[in-house]
């Protein structure tokens, strides 16, 4: 049999294959286009408030019955000291003349107008919810919340860049371990922000299916046949795929960002910490140009509100050059075509 049963009974869909959650690309009808080809659909609540995280839920819901992952971020937050809040002003200010001199209106906040949100009041949403599948990235759930998730049925797959981390979601009781290969698309899903693991996907998902007993699916370059088949010789029973989604019909991108998908040369794809304060790799602009190596970047996830607010104003204008486009090392067509059929053509391709 092509497709290993195994990831597929446990989360109750005919193919492994999973819509990587891209806060800010993938939306609820991403989430339930995905599930109309029988994969699995992910719901990106990234760092949302419990309130938020609640409504996308239910926005969800009324466009699928089937289940679907919710996806979280569990990074720790920083503590604010007198030291950065001089960072955070500094920053602010350069960020202030950078936006004036290439003619974009915006207003940034202040260290403490700042609303940061922890994971506690999504689990609560998740489990208020009766959500079935929390997958989760940037560390690992503390045990109360574990043990708690499992009381209420809650599958969990949790992200790992590194044999360490492997091994330690392993230790905890999660369910599945999605292993991320340095070539994904997006944020590293590291649990320490700053050393990022510089291993390639495939020997990362070779070294960890020998380390731990646990399902793997693996994420990172994922965009054919023959990268899908790799990654299942190597271990993987399950397959997650996003860049291939980025500029489907219900990607949340705007037309003028699908335009400069379509252009991309690979010298261009980065990792940067620029726009967040965490190491993600997407397309290099003006942006990641003016702000990589300098000190006006704050942890995450102070640099992440403080830049949102030049990215919003930069998409309102189209100006490609402001705004973070994530993107994987595997450059291909980006359909334009809806999710569901992507992920059908994918599956026959695999298929035959």
């Amino acid at each position: 049999m092509f497709w290993s049963g195994k990831i597929s009974k446990k989360l109750n869909i005919q193919y492994p294959v999973i819509q990587a959650p891209m806060f800010g690309v993938s939306t609820p009808e991403m989430v339930a286009a995905a599930n109309r080809a029988s994969c699995l659909g992910s719901l990106a609540l990234a760092d949302l408030s419990g309130d938020t995280s609640i409504e996308l839920i239910r926005e969800t819901k009324r466009l699928t019955n089937q289940l679907f992952a919710v996806n979280i971020f569990v990074h720790k937050i920083p503590e604010i000291t007198n030291a950065l809040k001089n960072q955070y002003i500094n920053t602010k200010k350069f960020l202030e003349e950078l936006a004036k001199e290439n003619n974009i209106e915006v207003s940034f906040p202040d260290l403490n107008d700042l609303k940061i949100n922890t994971y506690q009041e999504q689990i609560e949403a998740v489990i208020e919810e009766k959500c079935k599948i929390l997958s989760f990235t940037f560390g690992n759930i503390d045990d109360q919340n574990i043990l708690k998730l499992k009381e209420n049925g809650v599958v969990l797959i949790g992200t790992c860049t590194s044999v360490e981390e492997a091994l330690q979601l392993e230790q905890s009781g999660i369910d599945i371990i999605c292993v991320q290969g340095i070539e994904a698309g997006g944020h590293r899903g590291s649990f320490d922000a700053e050393n990022i693991p510089q291993v390639g996907g495939f020997s990362l998902l070779s070294q960890v299916y020998d380390a731990v007993n646990v399902p793997l699916t693996y994420a990172g370059g994922i965009y054919n046949a023959q990268t899908m088949s790799a990654a299942k010789e190597l271990g993987a029973e399950g397959f997650q795929v996003g860049s291939i989604l980025l500029a489907s019909q219900e990607s949340a991108l705007q037309d003028f960002e699908k335009e400069r998908l379509r252009n991309i040369h690979e010298k261009e794809i980065v990792l940067t910490k620029s726009f967040s304060g965490r190491y993600a790799r997407g397309i290099k602009n003006t942006f990641i140009e003016s702000l990589e190596n300098t000190e006006y970047i704050l942890p995450y996830p102070y640099q992440n509100k403080l830049t949102g607010v030049l990215r919003k104003a930069a998409r309102n204008i189209k100006n490609v050059d402001f705004v973070n486009l994530w993107v994987g090392q595997s450059i291909q067509q980006y359909s334009q075509n809806s999710t569901e059929d992507i992920l059908r053509n994918f599956i026959r391709s695999c298929e035959s």
